[in-house]
């Protein structure tokens, strides 16, 4: 394996950030439901798009 290579596995695991604006009310009900799963907000969402990706796939 390359230097190339370990560069690109390395951006394909990579997270990306982007910022994210929720109404008050969204956020506390994603706050409540992240700490009953035992998740970070950032987490529970990560978790909520991956779980919508499957679904979607599946469709």
């Amino acid at each position: 394996m390359g230097k190339k290579d370990v560069i690109q596995a390395e951006d394909k695991d990579a997270k990306k950030q982007f910022l994210l604006r929720l109404s008050d009310s969204l956020w506390k009900e994603l706050s409540a439901w992240a700490q009953d799963d035992f998740r970070s907000i950032n987490g529970q969402i990560e978790f909520l798009l991956s779980e919508c990706v499957k679904k979607r796939k599946k469709a």
